[in-house]
């Protein structure tokens, strides 16, 4: 046992003095992952988009209308920048991306709202721009909603209605909002949390696959095997054992940073969300050696690394409900540790249910890890006789 650990050591030495020869090494390994890490919290460090650029066509010009005007310009996400004077003009500026959305008021709308004909007031939103679009139509459907209601309360004041009577009216339900886990609706909390892990676990696995493929490269291959006894298990353990030290001290600082810093919600110990991330951190690279151990070659590894690991962005079900997609995405995301992950942060950090709730990732993660005991035999084949094919 002591020759084993002796071997893994030494290997893990000639792979820290190949990473100094090798500074794109550790810009991978450190400066990338906290690259995204600083980038993405701070694009995003006001938690959400505010006072993004809208237009209005207001045809009927009255102090009904004006009214309806001064409120969608108080709503937070709205910043009226232009008055139009047409529909055409209002979209010609959208298409030209002057604004986001227009809200259109057409002629006559207060005569024939106080005449009882049912006006029609619309709005339009650019939904090529996914968030700006969403937030701004939720702006001014909520203002064409009080528009109906600014227009109610002006005809039951001509009609001598009393204030008291006309709120009754009006909004005879109050509806109270309160948001579960994130009442900040931050949206650097729901994005950040998955977004910075994505990448950096997309990172862990190209750049395993590389550095493994790189001996096969450098016809270097032979010389690992035996320093390692001709095992290919202390092989992979001591080449991937320096930089696997530095993935988890950059996964500690990222909830570090994340739940002591930004303060984002944690309603469990911060030792236990740290350990779900170094599990999935292990179960990135245990990933990324299996798919190297089917197909042998640089090439291919990596491509399989880079092609799941995007995919498994898609798969994790942050932002499209796993439970609607097709079933082989549903099994598909059994081997994504971003999806356990994911799963493990809502169950933990921000529901902050008890541990046994969180088995089933748990255990995928920890089967996920073994992965590579299926493919060592190959990988042992292809330290003995296979050479590098570019």
């Amino acid at each position: 046992m002591k020759e084993v650990f002796l071997r893994i050591w030494r290997i893990g030495l000639r792979e820290i003095e190949i990473f100094s020869h090798r500074p794109m090494y550790l810009f991978v390994i450190i400066i990338a992952p906290l690259f995204c890490l600083i980038y993405f919290t701070q694009i995003m460090r006001s938690g959400i988009p505010t006072k993004m650029p809208c237009g209005v066509v207001d045809e009927d010009n009255t102090s009904t209308t004006r009214s309806i005007v001064r409120i969608l310009g108080a709503m937070q996400n709205t910043d009226i920048v232009a008055h139009y004077g047409s529909f055409s003009e209002a979209r010609k500026a959208m298409q030209k991306g002057e604004i986001y959305a227009f809200f259109y008021i057409p002629r006559n709308t207060t005569d024939r709202a106080l005449a009882s004909r049912r006006p029609e007031i619309s709005f339009y939103t650019a939904d090529t721009y996914y968030a700006a679009g969403s937030l701004l139509m939720k702006d001014l459907q909520t203002t064409s909603e009080l528009a109906g209601l600014a227009i109610t309360r002006a005809s039951l004041t001509a009609k001598g209605v009393s204030p008291s009577l006309m709120m009754g009216i009006l909004q005879p339900i109050t509806i109270e909002t309160h948001p579960l886990n994130n009442p900040t609706l931050n949206y650097s909390v729901y994005l950040n949390n998955i977004v910075v892990p994505g990448l950096f676990f997309l990172i862990i696995m190209i750049f395993t696959a590389y550095t493994i493929g790189y001996e096969w490269k450098m016809g270097t291959q032979k010389e690992l095997f035996e320093m390692a006894g001709e095992s290919s298990t202390i092989a992979l353990a001591g080449k991937l054992w320096p930089q696997t030290l530095l993935y988890c001290l950059i996964m500690i600082l990222i909830d570090v940073y994340f739940y002591k810093f930004l303060d984002f919600p944690l309603n469990v110990s911060l030792i236990r969300i740290i350990c779900a991330g170094l599990l999935c951190v292990f179960a990135s690279q245990a990933l990324a050696v299996f798919f190297f151990g089917i197909f042998l070659t640089l090439r291919m590894g990596m491509s399989a690394c880079s092609l799941f690991g995007v995919l498994q962005i898609s798969v994790s079900g942050f932002t499209f409900p796993l439970t609607a997609m097709k079933p082989v995405f549903q099994y598909l995301a059994w081997i994504s540790p971003l999806r356990h992950y994911y799963m493990l942060y809502v169950n933990q950090a921000l529901n902050g249910f008890k541990l046994v709730y969180a088995w089933p990732s748990i255990v995928a993660l920890l089967v996920i890890c073994l992965l590579p005991l299926t493919v060592l035999s190959r990988i042992a084949h292809a330290f003995k006789y296979v050479d590098y094919k570019p």
